[in-house]
């Protein structure tokens, strides 16, 4: 009996480490992409283009504008979103970075991605502090 339990707790385990990580392909669309288009909450609310990058095989966005009813806030009363990457619709997960080393990973990120010369004024603003403090970590549900 204890070893069925453990199998069934393994398993279970891996799946849920499973579904926190995207795929190899799609970090690769979120890598090679430009933005994204991304729905926070569960709403029928519309898609908007965002900037996203990738950190260590972990996928960051930031708000530039913090309005009151855009997706940031939305994100922080309901953490359920989906984004449209790659001709598909996945479901994330808003997880809310704290940690200074990845932020300031992320503003690296950010700068690198976007760096033409239309680009980098808003890249360095992802990088003030009132953009860092909106750090989002997206996980795939």
């Amino acid at each position: 009996m204890r070893v069925r339990e453990s199998a069934r707790t393994e398993a279970a385990s891996a799946g849920v480490k499973a579904k926190q990580r995207f795929s190899d392909d799609i970090l690769a669309r979120f890598r090679d992409s430009k933005g994204l288009r991304i729905r926070a909450g569960t709403g029928t609310h519309r898609f908007i283009g965002i900037w996203v990058v990738v950190v260590n095989d972990r996928v960051f966005v930031r708000s530039w504008s913090v309005k009151p009813g855009g997706w940031y806030r939305t994100f922080l009363e309901e953490p359920r979103g989906t984004v449209q990457i790659a001709d598909r619709e996945i479901a994330v997960r808003a997880v809310k970075t704290r940690d200074k080393r990845v932020r300031d990973a992320v503003d690296r990120a950010y700068l690198n991605k976007y760096n033409t010369p239309g680009a980098i004024k808003y890249a360095r603003d992802l990088g003030s502090a009132r953009s860092r403090a909106t750090t989002i970590e997206l996980r795939p549900c």
